[in-house]
């Protein structure tokens, strides 16, 4: 999947919402809404997305005043997603499903590389080190398994992912669950809540 265009205008609007004109608050809306809601697409099954995004969108509005920028791009729109992915991670837990089967821990990872695929779009440094160091420990079979999954975005069915590696099916599979569980394994030891981490 292509990385999203940058939000046009986003820098031009920041100061203005910041002031707490809620004008400028609506016209940030307009470009930062949907890339909000993408940023909520893995949750959609689990929780009232639309809920999750008005009390974010509150809470960004809250706290714009002493939104402090870091100076890359789409400061506020990286901070409303993160307030967006954190209430959903808040409401999994209140309606105690677990947020790290396996299943999701693999969509959570796919979308923090598609939402932060470098340094420059504002990933969490610490984290980005942890799953990569938890991959690089990962055998050769589950390591190409997991990364092929990731890089198809569920675009591709497992036989074609298997052939491509040059795995039978069953043993591509095998090697996806190995990976995902030698994944949340090896983050769990680092002390790192991955729900809450990828959010």
């Amino acid at each position: 999947m292509p990385d999203p265009a940058p939000l046009a205008g986003e820098d031009d609007l920041l100061v203005g919402v910041r002031a707490g004109d809620p004008g400028v608050f609506a016209r940030w809306l307009t470009i930062a809404e949907g890339r909000l809601r993408d940023s909520l697409r893995p949750f959609a099954a689990r929780v009232d997305v639309e809920a999750v995004l008005q009390e974010s969108l509150v809470r960004v509005w809250q706290v714009a005043p002493r939104f402090v920028p870091d100076g890359r791009p789409e400061a506020l729109l990286r901070l409303a997603i993160r307030i967006a992915r954190n209430l959903a991670i808040s409401e999994l837990r209140r309606s105690r499903m677990d947020p790290v089967e396996p299943e999701f821990l693999e969509r959570l990872l796919s979308d923090e590389e598609r939402l932060s695929p470098g340094p420059d779009r504002g990933s969490d440094p610490i984290l980005r080190r942890a799953i990569e160091e938890c991959r690089s420990m990962l055998p050769r079979k589950p390591a190409e398994a997991i990364q092929a999954r990731i890089d198809s975005a569920g675009a591709e069915p497992d036989a074609v992912l298997a052939e491509r590696v040059r795995m039978r099916r069953n043993t591509f599979l095998q090697n996806v669950t190995r990976a995902r569980r030698l994944l949340a394994d090896c983050l769990r030891r680092r002390g790192i809540d991955v729900a809450m981490e990828l959010s």
